[in-house]
């Protein structure tokens, strides 16, 4: 087991990427905190990992991820991993896009990122050990139309994960993101067949990628095999940009 009796926070646990790297983690030999705002989804998937708990929390409000992180350590007495997977959408042009859809996103994607690492990383630090990952997109390397604010958002992850992998690394925290490519999740459902048949098209695997895809990811980067891994951000996209 890879991750065996390792403490692993993962938020936006209850659905996609995020309920996939629960359950692979918890395989793995986590023991896992499923942290989402969706109370019933989220204990439904703690009820179903033989060793995990819910807990609810709002990443964007500090309160409330510094409780998550409590719990966690109230429950199993360390944390090894916290994945910072949350994160929303709130899509539009630009010149259209309104000062709420511009907040909501920053909120959830950015500070949230930021709130729930600080309590962790604080924890980890008096352990002398940790691993930090945080949910950056292509979106985030390459930008996208329509999609300022999210791609501001993830634009930040990358920034914070680089300066946080060279304030950390000292104290034996490892911090890396991963920057899934488009990926076959809720947020994808609303995509017309045809611009998701154009995606597939345009990517040389032929294919878009699956929850599995990106929670394997996060399990490389979680385990002791990638040891000396630090400040990487882990494009994974079938090779998106090469077809583009």
């Amino acid at each position: 087991m890879r991750l065996k009796d390792k403490v692993a926070i993962i938020t936006g646990a209850a659905q996609g990427i995020g309920k996939r790297t629960a359950e692979i983690f918890a395989r793995e030999g986590a023991k896992v905190v499923i942290a989402d705002f969706d109370a019933e989804a989220g204990q439904k998937l703690a009820d179903s990992l033989e060793d995990a708990i819910f807990v609810k929390v709002d990443v964007s409000k500090s309160e409330s991820a510094n409780e998550m992180v409590k719990k966690a350590i109230d429950k199993y007495g360390k944390l090894d991993i916290l994945v910072n997977n949350a994160g929303i959408t709130k899509d539009g042009w630009m010149v259209k896009m309104t000062e709420e859809q511009w907040d909501q996103v920053i909120d959830v994607n950015l500070k949230g990122v930021f709130n729930c690492s600080q309590p962790a990383a604080k924890q980890m630090m008096e352990q002398g050990e940790g691993v930090i990952l945080n949910a950056t997109s292509i979106v985030g390397l390459y930008g996208n139309i329509g999609q300022t604010n999210y791609a501001a958002s993830k634009f930040g992850v990358i920034g914070m994960t680089k300066s946080w992998a060279k304030e950390l690394s000292p104290k034996g925290i490892r911090v890396n993101a991963v920057a899934p490519g488009y990926t076959m999740t809720a947020m994808m459902e609303t995509v017309p067949d045809k611009v998701l048949d154009n995606l597939r098209k345009g990517n040389p695997l032929g294919r878009l990628g699956q929850p599995d895809d990106i929670a394997n990811a996060y399990l490389y980067l979680a385990s002791d095999e990638a040891s000396y891994v630090n400040g990487l951000v882990l494009s994974v996209d079938g090779g998106q940009v090469l077809g583009s």
